[in-house]
């Protein structure tokens, strides 16, 4: 009667271990599509602020011109024209400067470019399953 009975228990273990495998594996699969969802979510973060960054110089740079223009404005003409000038040169790079920040607050969202929340879902879920090991339970 005992023999019957280990081999039921070895069947019985078997078909945990066939379970567990399958399990595993399902949640490896998981996380590695966690982490992938979570890469592109960043990469497409990081490319927003680095095109916004990238606005941000090309206004400065077109800002950067109108100031030469109101410089040679000023020294060429009276009052009224540099004062134009000025004041497009001012805007330029108030809008060169908006964009910058906001390009650089999307950038540090983005930063560091790891799947933070999937490798925490992967560590509590590894210590749920050695937990439960111990423990000798199933999951």
């Amino acid at each position: 009667m005992t023999h019957t009975d280990a081999r039921t228990e070895q069947a019985s273990t078997a078909e945990l271990v066939s379970r567990l495998s399958e399990q595993v594996t399902t949640l490896v699969r998981d996380e590695l599509a966690l982490a992938r969802i979570e890469m592109v979510e960043k990469g497409k973060k990081a490319g927003k602020g680095a095109g916004l960054l990238g606005g941000a110089g090309v206004i400065a740079m077109y800002g950067l011109g109108a100031l030469f223009v109101t410089i040679g404005a000023a020294l060429a003409l009276v009052m009224p024209v540099w004062a134009a000038a000025l004041i497009v040169t001012v805007v330029l790079f108030a809008a060169a400067g908006i964009a910058a920040l906001v390009g650089k607050k999307e950038v540090e969202q983005a930063v560091p470019p790891t799947p933070e929340n999937a490798m925490a879902s992967g560590r509590r879920d590894v210590e749920t399953l050695m937990n439960a090991a111990r423990e000798g339970r199933q999951s």
